[in-house]
């Protein structure tokens, strides 16, 4: 006997957070960066088979100030790091990034003094997808967990603070190749 069935059908109990998190999570707006073959499979997941626009993502906005997503699809260089972080910066928040494919992931195979490591060492990530280039289908997953960590979210007066806490504690963080001991 709880207070769902006293009150008259079609009334809707949530919270102003989850009414929040449902519209954010459902009108996320991703920039294009395709920097390598990754660009490919994200164009194709953007294309009628796979169909971005279900989950609310019409079109790849061509200016970051519309966008708060950033798909990092591919290898970043050492010259595109700067321009990748100017991108993020002129970003509105909140603004999330996945980081495509295991190139802009950790490099990839591309151990070399051109390519950065990891595109973490620049902007913080929110959601790693492996795969070299991943499938359409694993880029549809991860926005879908995305969705699901938008939804989740927090808001209030501290959000911001809170955001700018996680990417500072994130850019600080040892990368994975210089850690010693099990890892090695």
């Amino acid at each position: 006997m709880g207070l769902e069935e006293k009150l008259p059908s079609g009334f809707v109990l949530t919270t102003v957070e989850q009414a929040a998190g449902w519209v954010r999570k459902s009108s996320v707006f991703p920039a294009t960066f395709g920097l390598a073959c990754c660009a490919i499979e994200m164009m194709t997941t953007g294309a009628g088979r796979y169909d971005l626009a279900r989950f609310g993502m019409e079109v790849f906005r061509g200016s970051p100030r519309q966008a708060d997503l950033m798909i990092v699809a591919g290898r970043v260089s050492q010259k595109m790091a700067p321009v990748l972080r100017q991108v993020y910066d002129q970003m509105p928040n909140p603004k999330w990034v996945i980081s495509m494919g295991v190139c802009a992931s950790s490099g990839g195979m591309f151990n070399n003094y051109a390519i950065v490591q990891g595109v973490d060492h620049i902007v913080p990530v929110d959601i790693y997808l492996p795969g070299c280039p991943p499938r359409p289908e694993m880029l549809l997953d991860a926005i879908l967990k995305l969705h699901q960590k938008i939804q989740t979210s927090k808001l209030g007066v501290n959000a911001e603070e809170a955001a700018r806490e996680a990417e500072e504690a994130a850019l600080k963080a040892l990368p994975l190749i210089e850690m010693k001991g099990l890892l090695r």
